[in-house]
């Protein structure tokens, strides 16, 4: 990640804190409705891999993986907060909590947009 100005999310406890560019678009954050996804149900903004930095607490981050082994998702080892995940989706893409970042209004935010996980194009059987 290069100098340009940056907003940092942390977790709750502080132990974790992520940058990404101050232009990453909050406003389209999408959760995911999978298997996984819907019991944390956190918006999740998109951010190019080479974009995203944990700049403090990596070795405090647990990675839990299911299914595919994939999606990576990242956790704050002591508080339990889900900061940000590797797409199955696009692997070179970060999912990053929307909600670890203080400066975004939460009621501004479009709690409509749903990323279909439970129907992944990856999961469907090829026609026979």
């Amino acid at each position: 990640m290069d100098a340009r100005e940056r907003f940092i999310g942390t977790c709750h406890c502080g132990a974790v804190h992520i940058a990404v560019p101050a232009d990453t678009v909050f406003s389209n954050a999408s959760r995911c409705n999978c298997s996984f996804c819907r019991r944390r149900w956190a918006p999740n903004a998109t951010v190019p891999e080479d974009q995203m930095e944990v700049v403090r607490g990596a070795d405090m981050l647990t990675i839990y993986q299911f299914h595919t082994k994939v999606a990576e998702h990242y956790f704050c080892s002591r508080c339990g907060i889900y900061t940000h995940h590797r797409r199955r989706s696009n692997p070179a893409e970060f999912g990053v909590n929307v909600t670890c970042f203080d400066h975004i209004d939460m009621s501004n935010y479009d709690r409509s947009n749903i990323n279909n996980g439970i129907d992944h194009p990856k999961d469907r059987k090829s026609p026979v």
